[in-house]
């Protein structure tokens, strides 16, 4: 505290004590004031230190159910899929030798189709490019075709489908590229 200001005044000692004892009383007051202030200041910390690790443990738990849950709606459009192949493959078992292979081979195309419908809604694209030219983007050449009907660097064969989900590649395409022939390059 600083000096009070002012003339120096003289008080009889059992005044001066009384004062004192009043001064000391203030200060003993603001003391419970204090360690109120820290007993509240503790213990908002500590409520707010135990909301953050309940916010990180629910975090934890919907990220764990995303990453586990992620596939559900594309599982649940293929599941029909799986079981017009089934029916189909039973048809098969049943059918025998004698019986019309045609059959057969329509439910199969009508499950591909189906499948290809599902693909679809979720953003999948086939990588087409027969008789275009070659997008190492997209495609990967692993055969050389010699051709003299198709320019050289034309795709002339697929030897495996590539797909696109939205803008991403999954998988490249597998292509055979045209070549000039041996003796158009000599």
């Amino acid at each position: 505290m600083s000096k009070p200001k002012g003339p120096k005044l003289e008080l009889p000692e059992e005044l001066a004590a009384e004062i004192g004892e009043a001064g000391g009383e203030e200060a003993s007051a603001e003391e419970p004031t204090l360690e109120s202030q820290l007993e509240e200041t503790k213990d908002r910390h500590l409520r707010l230190a135990a909301e953050f690790e309940n916010f990180k443990r629910r975090a934890l738990k919907e990220r764990q159910d995303l990453f586990n849950y992620a596939n559900e709606n594309l599982i649940k459009e293929l599941l029909p899929t799986v079981d017009n192949l089934e029916r189909a493959l039973e048809h098969a078992r049943q059918a025998g030798e004698g019986d019309d292979v045609a059959k057969f081979l329509e439910g199969v195309e009508l499950t591909y189709r189906s499948l290809m419908q599902v693909l679809e809604k979720t953003g999948v694209k086939v990588v087409e490019g027969k008789n275009e030219p070659f997008d190492p983007q997209a495609q990967e050449a692993i055969r050389q075709v010699p051709s003299a009907d198709h320019e050289p660097g034309t795709v002339v064969e697929i030897y495996q489908r590539g797909y696109l989900l939205k803008d991403r590649l999954l998988r490249p395409a597998l292509v055979g590229v045209a070549s000039p022939r041996e003796s158009e390059s000599e």
